[in-house]
């Protein structure tokens, strides 16, 4: 049997992790998009086979082999993520975070997110924005790994939300023993 190819991950950060960057760092952010890569690749997985369907009957189910992954993490400001947001997807209004599909095996895609956005939607839900941040990327991730949700509130009960939720927990009670 041969090795899974490991992800390669960049991340551009807004100035320079050195510069003023606030957020998760280098580490914790390839963590997450590891760690997601890895589940998200199961469970899609283990739902295609509960569904009735052999494993690889399907494109998403494909990527539970570990055929290696190739993602971009980048960090705008608000103004490039509401053009982005209004130029692919139609709506002019800014978003924390967008996932672009490139390919399927391997899976190579962009994940955009918009730290100010990020920041926001943490100071009024009360929740920490580094952590904020961590969820984004683990979204846009299970994104390209096909996982979807419905619009509205019912997304905060959907299987991706609480895979979504369930990986977050993990990692954040990981980085904490090791702090």
């Amino acid at each position: 049997m041969t090795e899974p190819v490991p992800p390669e991950i960049r991340i551009d950060f807004p100035s320079g992790e050195d510069d003023g960057w606030r957020g998760p760092s280098e580490a914790e952010l390839k963590a997450a998009a590891r760690a997601a890569l890895r589940t998200g690749r199961t469970e899609r997985t283990e739902r295609a086979g509960r569904a009735g369907r052999a494993p690889g009957a399907d494109a998403s189910a494909g990527h539970a082999g570990g055929g290696g992954a190739e993602l971009s993490i980048a960090f705008l400001p608000p103004e490039s993520m509401r053009a982005l947001n209004r130029d692919y997807h139609g709506v002019d209004d800014l978003t924390d975070v967008l996932a672009f599909g490139l390919g399927e095996d391997p899976l190579v895609g962009d994940i955009y997110i918009s730290p100010e956005a990020a920041e926001a939607s943490a100071r009024e839900l009360g929740l920490d924005p580094r952590e904020e941040v961590l969820r984004l990327l683990i979204h846009g991730v299970l994104h390209l790994l096909g996982h979807d949700h419905p619009e509205g509130e019912a997304r905060y009960a959907s299987p991706m939300f609480e895979l979504q939720e369930q990986l977050l927990a993990r990692l954040l009670a990981e980085f904490r023993g090791r702090a």
